[in-house]
């Protein structure tokens, strides 16, 4: 059965049945798999980083040299509501002695530049790296609080509680007009390649699919390669076609907020996933060259699967499931440590990093 003969009525057949015998193609090495046992066996810690007054999200975590676990995070004004992540985020870095402990405010990292900078009303996406004696945060901002002009940036530092410089110009541009990635370039998940080069992937999705389909969720989103011989780039794109695509699935199937490590000799993602399994669990994939990845398999399941907490308020509408899960490797290097991710409630009604400890993965 080829992509194109593959049909809903299809999709509902197989997964029925708990297995699928089709191929999805280039991106996909293997058959898809529903089994329900997550890749990650996870203990919750908690919700161990929440602000009176601000939405948390996007927790980035390191270990510094002072032994403490560094968090760059985004954060909002509660009035703003859910979306303010779009049109008023900054990012801020938080630190705790361990990742069982609290973690507590420390300073503002980026603003919102205003006029007519690129990241001019968001910085958002926070993802610290360190390679060599140089500390990298690559974000997301865009210049009009819109998604259009979301771009992947990069401010460099010597230290983690240093002064931060960022260019003046995104690192990295979307696709010409008509192309899969032409909206925006966003979520960016950074790793050093088995090829001695560096490996930006980024999310997009193609802008005439998002203002003219119908329904909760328009466009579909995919992700793509870029690399560089340095860190800071320049980042060259490795195809015009996206290296995960879940386009030819039913429902829209698609996946977002990834984070990449390599473990083994293999590279790893895990990334929320929108309507390939559900919306609440998060995706686990592997490579071995960045191209080619092994099936989604799930990497974690609902939040209710591992606390139990009151309803929430009305207007958080996504309560229930961890968005923009990140990694926390073993201070050596070798293994995920920590899960953290962000999720909608806690004391002051808005959204807090949650911390679990990976017993196993």
């Amino acid at each position: 059965m080829s992509q194109s003969e593959y049909t809903r009525k299809d999709f509902l057949k197989i997964s029925g049945l708990g297995m699928m015998a089709v191929i999805l193609g280039s991106s996909f090495t293997n058959a898809l798999n529903f089994s329900d046992k997550p890749y990650f066996n996870l203990k919750p810690i908690g919700r161990k980083f929440s602000l009176e007054g601000y939405y948390i999200w996007c927790s980035s975590p390191i270990w510094g040299e002072d032994g403490k676990v560094h968090l760059f995070y985004s954060r909002w004004k509660k009035e703003k509501g859910m979306g303010g992540w779009l049109n008023g985020s900054e990012i801020c870095r938080a630190e705790a002695n361990s990742p069982f402990d609290e973690f507590q405010h420390k300073q503002v990292i980026l603003t919102p530049r205003g006029g007519e900078f690129w990241d001019a009303t968001t910085c958002h996406n926070p993802l610290i790296k360190k390679v060599d004696d140089q500390y990298y945060l690559f974000f997301m901002g865009n210049s009009n609080g819109k998604t259009n002009t979301k771009r992947i940036g990069l401010a460099t530092s010597k230290s983690l509680d240093g002064e931060w410089i960022r260019p003046d110009q995104p690192l990295l541009l979307p696709g010409k007009e008509g192309s899969w990635d032409d909206h925006c370039t966003t979520n960016p998940a950074f790793v050093k390649g088995n090829d001695g080069k560096f490996w930006l992937f980024y999310k997009s999705w193609n802008t005439k699919e998002y203002e003219t389909q119908k329904g909760p969720i328009r466009g579909n989103r995919k992700y793509g390669l870029a690399k560089a011989d340095s860190p800071m780039g320049p980042y060259k794109k490795v195809s015009e076609n996206p290296v995960i695509d879940f386009s030819s699935l039913p429902n829209n199937a698609q996946l977002e907020d990834a984070f990449v490590w390599k473990q083994n000799g293999k590279f790893h993602m895990v990334a929320r996933d929108m309507g390939f399994y559900n919306h609440e669990y998060g995706l686990h994939l592997t490579t071995k060259d960045g191209l080619k990845w092994t099936k989604p398999e799930i990497a974690y399941l609902e939040m209710k699967h591992y606390i139990q907490e009151p309803e929430p308020a009305k207007h958080l509408k996504r309560f229930g499931r961890l968005e923009r899960p990140m990694i926390l490797m073993s201070k050596d290097g070798k293994r995920p440590q920590f899960l953290i991710g962000a999720t909608q409630g806690g004391a002051f009604e808005t959204s807090t990093a949650f911390v679990f400890e990976i017993l196993r993965g």
